[in-house]
């Protein structure tokens, strides 16, 4: 069970140093019980502090990393069952399964539909993130082989090696080592010689019970083996299984601080029918798994289900963002339009979508006002003339226009006089109320 917040202080030094930007030792323990902190904050904590807290500080879910440099998948650190609570910590990851039965054309094209994945949505770039190759074919040679091809043509895209063979593990696992695949497939079976394998390669191993009950008792002697970076199936494949245990194991490790089931959880939603498919994968998304294995990977169907994610694992608290500066739409001239807008992302991409579709180049001024749209970062002082006035000097873009013309929108036409105040030599235009008026009033110009 996690440590209370006065439990932590009392091994904490008691000096309110604030070395840890904490007023308080107190503040800090409190932090650190709701594990909103980290001990290594703290300069002068003692080994034996340390040895208790950091246990008592570590997420319930143990981090794990799949692959390698900018397309690694990062998984578990989660704290809660409801992301109300706080926030769900890293996306789930979408694998697609390759079989080394298929022929290398399929093969081929599974791995260009992965490749050519990636769409942008609201500023963020989402992908499948990973191909989980199966030993359908039972042949270790064959199985090293379709490895090896899908890791040269595919080098970023991280690798889940599915067997239950040892041998074929081992050459597999030793040709993309360097790749820190995952490693699915040891039980109760092979258990020893797949953890042996996991330990000297240094990579996840992905244990695969058949019950909860056995789920537990692998994933302690695996520890036992030496390997600490595991992924966890608890043989739930229906809809009804996955919930159940889910659930199950999310409470156990959250609330009970059971840590043989603190690991991340990889469900399989494969089925024939591809609509099926998506409802059992956005079951995966919303109920705690942490990689979720499709058979396909068609584009509609990565739409949806990229945007089920983004939304789930989105901090409910802190609104989606895009960064502060002049975008340029088209290829505006020294004379196009400057209008303005907030950062808050679904303002920013409806008003620049509409702007692209005038066909008119424009340059648009997108304000800091911490996500929050025009009208509400307006009510709340983010959005104010003076702040628009000090973006506008500050941006440069005098020297880039021939112009002093500003367009804001119509909602905030209240500011015009203001703005004109306070940017000496500038005309503020009121724009649109509405984005879909913005095409009408940028052609009438």
């Amino acid at each position: 069970m996690a440590l209370s917040g006065v439990e932590i202080f009392k091994l904490l030094p008691k000096t309110n140093c604030k070395k840890c930007g904490h007023p308080t030792c107190l503040a800090f323990a409190m932090k650190l019980a709701q594990r909103q902190a980290s001990l290594d904050l703290c300069p002068d904590v003692s080994e034996e502090a340390k040895k208790v807290l950091g246990e008592a500080s570590a997420p319930p879910i143990r981090p794990v990393t799949l692959g390698t440099g900018d397309k690694a998948v990062k998984m578990g650190e989660e704290t809660v069952l409801f992301r109300h609570d706080k926030k769900f910590v890293h996306p789930c990851a979408f694998a697609v399964e390759v079989k080394d039965s298929m022929s290398d054309s399929e093969i081929n094209g599974v791995v260009e539909q992965v490749l050519n994945s990636e769409i942008d949505r609201v500023g963020q770039k989402l992908r499948v993130d990973a191909i989980f190759i199966s030993n359908a074919s039972g042949d270790a040679g064959k199985f090293e082989g379709v490895v090896k091809a899908i890791a040269a043509k595919a080098p970023a895209v991280p690798l889940i090696l599915s067997t239950t063979n040892p041998a074929a593990a081992e050459a597999a696992v030793k040709a993309v080592a360097d790749k820190k695949p995952l490693l699915y497939g040891a039980n109760e079976s092979n258990a020893d010689a797949m953890a042996g394998i996991a330990k000297s390669h240094k990579i996840s191993l992905g244990v695969a019970a058949t019950s909860l009950d056995s789920l537990t008792a692998l994933t302690e002697k695996i520890k036992g083996l030496g390997v600490e970076d595991m992924v966890m199936d608890s043989g739930a494949r229906t809809a009804k299984e996955m919930l159940r245990d889910n659930t199950y194991i999310r409470r156990a490790a959250v609330k009970k601080g059971n840590k043989s089931v603190g690991y991340p959880v990889i469900s399989f939603a494969q089925r024939d029918d591809v609509m099926l498919e998506t409802l059992i994968a956005s079951l995966g998304i919303t109920k705690y798994s942490s990689i979720v294995v499709l058979s396909s990977v068609e584009r509609w169907k990565n739409l949806a289900l990229f945007t089920l994610r983004q939304n789930i694992y989105t901090d409910p608290q802190v609104p989606l963002q895009v960064e502060q500066k002049i975008y340029k739409i088209g290829e505006p001239s020294a004379d196009a339009p400057l209008m303005i807008t907030s950062n808050f992302s679904l303002t920013y991409f409806i008003v620049s979508g509409e702007i692209e579709g005038s066909k008119v180049p424009v340059r648009l001024a997108v304000m800091d006002t911490e996500g929050l749209s025009v009208l509400t970062g307006w009510a709340a002082g983010k959005f104010t003339a003076s702040k628009i006035a000090q973006f506008i000097k500050d941006s440069g873009i005098e020297n880039e226009i021939s112009h002093r013309e500003l367009i804001i929108p119509g909602y905030v036409s209240i500011l015009s006089g203001a703005i004109e105040d306070k940017l000496a030599g500038w005309k503020v235009t009121v724009g649109p109320r509405e984005a879909n008026g913005i095409a009408v009033f940028l052609k009438s110009r």
